[in-house]
């Protein structure tokens, strides 16, 4: 059973408040690897000047570069480890702000409707790729990927549903920004030649469903209608959305394009937006900050590469008490972190901040709570098991399938001996890649 999300009163509050543009800090600080691309070069040296939106470096993967961006004018100052938001301390390059904004001349000239209609599916694959467009919505997949395919497109779901408890900016930014989410909306299905997109929020969202409804009614021939889905958490997982926007089952091992359906986060539809008209790469975003562990919780427009312990100072800091738990991403998905040295990266979705409680994990009883929670149909249990015997096996590994796990959490989430299983599970998912 997939248990429903709670939502407290705070949360709800957080989602009704307008979003606030935090000032960029004087140092900025660019990841120079990530988690999918694990080697990287840098073009500059410390002493260098850079502009905003120059490309200072790539990421290389096995199978496609990515493209680094300052993401402010400056001087770059050298190298730094922080925490990244997948909880490993990794290298950070240092820029000091100069506060000018300078835009780089690479940038060039805004285009025109007519210019972006002329645009080819693989002229967008190209900017895409050279405006390291990803996912925002936390997968950081590149997104260029999703533009560069030969499977026949029939229907957009855009990813509005927000599903893990606390996170409010997604929804923060279909209220406020509605016209360029449409606008990215019709740049998506231009490029692959498709008249059906739907926008996907929860039954819940009384405000955005009378909000987007109203707006639609002005451009009715443009093949933009809202769905509402269930309330229930994974939802935002992408199986489960297609299931409850369009009836199709994906069966494992099989892709949405083979379906005829393509899924963008709302943060990546912007993204796109400013990446085919204005020539831009991301270089800031919106983030829910919040938790019973800080004074204000608030949704902040964020530049990227700022440090977390400018956000909690915005915040006004941390509540009394000396522990706190802190988590980059949603409670479910995200990372904790050990400690604020941390820095707010292109997809990072939220700060958590809750006040720290001991949990001693007890031995597992052998409820099968996490097997009946988990989607996808797995045994965290039994892989849990296998993965702590020695020595280890790694055959028996793969036939439980753990490469299955999608990260969601409820096997740790309704684990009644409080045993972090989505770890082992994660620890098991690497053993079952090896070769």
């Amino acid at each position: 059973m997939i248990k429903k999300t709670t939502t407290i009163e705070g949360n709800k509050k957080l989602a009704t408040q307008p979003t606030v543009s935090l000032k960029v800090p004087e140092f900025l600080y660019i990841a120079t690897a990530n988690a999918r691309c694990p080697k990287a070069e840098v073009y500059i040296q410390p002493g260098d000047h850079v502009n905003r939106y120059q490309v200072i470096g790539r990421r290389h993967a096995k199978f496609f570069d990515q493209p680094i961006h300052a993401t402010c004018s400056g001087t770059y100052i050298g190298l730094e480890k922080h925490y990244h938001r997948s909880g490993k301390r990794t290298d950070f390059r240092k820029i000091q702000n100069d506060f000018q904004d300078t835009v780089d001349p690479s940038v060039g000239k805004e285009r025109t409707d007519e210019e972006v209609l002329k645009l080819t599916r693989k002229d967008r694959v190209e900017i895409l790729k050279e405006k390291a467009s990803v996912g925002l919505g936390g997968s950081s997949f590149p997104t260029y990927v999703k533009f560069d395919t030969d499977k026949k497109i029939d229907t957009i779901l855009i990813d509005a549903i927000e599903c893990e408890p606390y996170i409010s900016a997604d929804h923060r930014i279909a209220l406020e920004d509605q016209e360029i989410v449409v606008k990215g909306i019709k740049l998506v299905r231009q490029a692959f030649n498709c008249h059906k997109a739907r926008i996907c929020i929860k039954k819940d969202y009384k405000d955005l469903e009378a909000l987007y409804n109203s707006y639609l009614e002005r451009c009715p021939n443009e093949g933009i209608s809202v769905k509402k889905v269930g309330n229930f958490y994974p939802q935002g997982w992408e199986v489960a959305r297609i299931k409850s926007a369009t009836g199709i089952t994906v069966e494992q091992g099989h892709l949405p394009s083979e379906y005829g359906i393509r899924n963008f986060n709302i943060s990546t539809i912007i993204g796109i937006y400013q990446a085919i008209k204005y020539n831009l790469p991301v270089t800031e975003r919106i983030i829910s900050v919040t938790g019973d562990g800080i004074k204000h919780p608030t949704n902040f427009k964020v530049r990227v590469g700022t440090p977390l312990k400018y956000v909690i100072e915005a915040c006004g800091g941390y509540t009394e008490g000396d522990k706190k738990t802190l988590i980059l991403g949603g409670p479910r998905m995200g990372e904790s972190l050990p400690s604020d040295d941390a820095i707010i990266t292109k997809t990072v979705t939220s700060v958590l901040v809750f006040d720290h409680k001991d949990v001693n994990p007890s031995p597992c009883i052998r409820c099968g709570s996490c097997v009946r929670s988990c989607p996808v149909g797995l045994q965290p249990v039994t892989i849990r098991n296998t993965r702590n015997t020695r020595p280890v096996d790694r055959e028996k590994i793969k036939l439980l399938n753990p490469q299955n796990c999608i990260g969601c959490g409820l096997c740790s989430y309704s684990c009644t001996s409080h045993i972090d299983v989505k770890s082992y599970v994660a620890r098991a998912k690497v053993i079952a890649r090896l070769k």
